[in-house]
């Protein structure tokens, strides 16, 4: 089936907005595109124009009636139901390649179906909401998925000059973007993720070059909490055949209650996939924080230092290098893959080498000779004698990498 054999998807409540979504449709077909149209209304539909998926099959797909939603008057549990059942149905319609692009509209409840519905959808596919919230902090929602907020600017009830601007432009940048060719021509031998920060680019900008002269596609993440989220679920979705972790950061921020955690579930998808991995403790000598006024009570007498106006960095101490050792330990003892710690010797940052206003080399030992005691035999340890940003170091991690790939290879 061709691109021009598939249809948009457009997706929202019409028992309460018909009148803006049938606007909406009428400005997508203006542009000789296709709509195949998803009510999720719990108490009605319209009349308006054809509705092919109902709300009735959308609350089946999730294990529900309409007519039981109706009846319990629980909106919270509606739109938990509708978004789950919208979610399922439009990840067959992507699969049987039906739809080549899905747009939705809505206050609160709305996008949070919306939004919901979108998520499983790969990344690449247009995805675009527009929203009374999209300016809000919405990542729970989003996800890790490129889903594209369009503010509504004022409220999804009834039509006037700023709202038909809105669904016009809306209507444009779908119909463009379901246009563009999903299939790349480049080829590769893999892709490979790699994480990073300001503190570390030099060595990750190193390890991209070097693993790409060798014929790999590299995709780097910014450990900034969202970032590093966003590599543990491509991991989980099969996207890499190695991760390099240059720039571990996220997890002193999970410790210690920075702004830049990624919880719990860091340093774990690679684990659980069984994908070859070399792991760096870069940035672990700092937690981040926002402006100065932002750093807890706790901290406030700590070693700290102005990155940016906006981010303060604090230097973490000999007992929390003991506790992130052995929170890397803890994780990386599960893998039943070739896993490599690289440990810089002269320091795991930019502001922690020899000079620099984070350089305690004895504060770096405790972290060394911490996992060295914890990491199981099977998780190699290899230690050089340079900083992170060093060229020694982005060698070595590329070779180790490549190394455990090659190793994993052979016993498959």
């Amino acid at each position: 089936m061709t691109q021009n054999d598939k249809s948009i998807l457009m997706i929202g409540c019409f028992d309460t907005k018909e009148e803006n979504f049938n606007f909406l449709r009428q400005c997508i077909v203006s542009h000789g595109e296709s709509v195949i149209s998803m009510n999720t209304g719990i108490f009605g539909s319209t009349s308006l124009f054809p509705v092919e998926l109902d709300s009735e099959l959308v609350a089946a797909e999730a294990g529900e009636s309409i007519e039981d939603l109706r009846k319990k008057a629980d909106r919270g549990h509606a739109v938990d139901i509708i978004g789950k059942g919208a979610g399922k149905l439009l990840s067959r319609l992507f699969t049987e390649g039906k739809i080549k692009a899905v747009i939705g509209m809505g206050g609160g409840g709305g996008t949070y179906i919306a939004l919901a519905a979108m998520e499983p959808l790969p990344i690449g596919f247009p995805k675009l909401c527009i929203s009374t919230l999209a300016s809000k902090d919405v990542t729970r929602q989003v996800g890790m998925k490129d889903i594209l907020l369009m503010p509504s600017v004022v409220d999804v009830a009834g039509l006037n000059r700023i709202s038909r601007l809105i669904m016009r432009n809306a209507a444009a940048a779908v119909s463009g973007m379901a246009k563009v060719n999903l299939k790349t021509d480049e080829k590769s031998l893999g892709t490979i993720a790699i994480s990073m920060f300001g503190n570390t680019t030099a060595c990750v900008n190193e390890c991209t070059k070097l693993l790409e002269a060798k014929g790999y596609e590299v995709m780097a993440f910014h450990a900034n909490g969202l970032g590093g989220n966003a590599m543990e679920t491509l991991i989980r979705e099969d996207c890499f055949v190695g991760i390099l972790d240059i720039t571990t950061t996220e997890l002193a921020d999970e410790l210690c209650g920075g702004i830049c955690s990624a919880g719990p579930g860091r340093l774990t998808a690679a684990v659980e996939m069984g994908i070859p991995q070399v792991v760096v403790p870069g940035c672990l000598d700092m937690v981040n924080f926002a402006h100065p006024d932002t750093v807890p009570e706790q901290y406030r007498e700590r070693q700290l230092y102005s990155w940016a106006p906006d981010v303060t960095l604090m230097r973490t101490d000999r007992q929390e290098n003991m506790e992130l050792a052995k929170m890397i330990a803890q994780r990386l003892n599960q893998s039943t893959v070739p896993a490599t710690v690289l440990l810089p010797l002269k320091g795991l940052s930019q502001i922690d080498a020899d000079g620099g206003v984070f350089h305690e080399p004895e504060i770096n030992r405790v972290l060394f000779d911490t996992l060295k005691q914890h990491l199981k035999p099977h998780v190699n340890i290899v230690e050089i004698d340079a900083n992170i940003n060093e060229k020694k170091i982005s060698e070595s991690a590329v070779h180790l990498l490549l190394e455990n790939m090659e190793i994993q290879n052979q016993m498959a």
